[in-house]
């Protein structure tokens, strides 16, 4: 498979594991609302929360895919650390949620926006870090299916180090 096949199926695929995240939380949030608001809206509001947080996790998920193979792209997953993951994830909801929201017309310095906003941006923050977290556990297990012997692993040089104390 070619090299850009590659990467767009990487993005899609990003982009389908946010939207399944983001799509949960709002499912959660829909709930919420439902309930304390004695539900007004019913069943309409709720299948527009959870697709309208879906969609936002699908282009979080694709954008997030673009600033890692820019950012990230001379590094394994075991050389990233995780607040530089969950920063760049971070800001790749704050790249799609800007524009995004500007060009519906929303007012983005009025509190509900800024609210909006910071939640977008932990979602993309925390997305980032599952991300990591799920990629480095799929290394980790690829490690054990190989059926590859611990000395044959190794350590990295950065494990090295640490473990003689340098």
């Amino acid at each position: 498979m070619s090299k850009w096949l590659k990467r767009i199926r990487g993005a899609v695929g990003m982009g389908v594991t946010w939207a399944l995240a983001w799509g949960f939380v709002g499912a959660v949030g829909a709930l919420q609302g439902l309930v304390f608001g004695a539900l007004n809206g019913g069943a309409v509001y709720f299948v527009n929360s959870v697709l309208s947080f879906a969609l936002a996790g699908l282009i979080g998920g694709s954008a997030f895919s673009v600033v890692l193979g820019i950012a990230g792209r001379r590094h394994t997953f075991d050389d990233l650390s995780l607040p530089r993951f969950a920063g760049w994830g971070a800001l790749s909801a704050l790249l799609m949620f800007v524009p995004t929201a500007a060009l519906f017309g929303v007012q983005l310095l009025t509190p509900e926006a800024l609210v909006t906003t910071a939640l977008v941006v932990g979602l993309g923050a925390g997305s980032a870090a599952g991300s990591l977290a799920l990629a480095r556990r799929a290394d980790d297990s690829e490690l054990l299916d190989a059926g590859a012997d611990v000395a044959e692993v190794g350590l990295t040089k950065e494990e090295t180090r640490r473990l003689l104390g340098r």
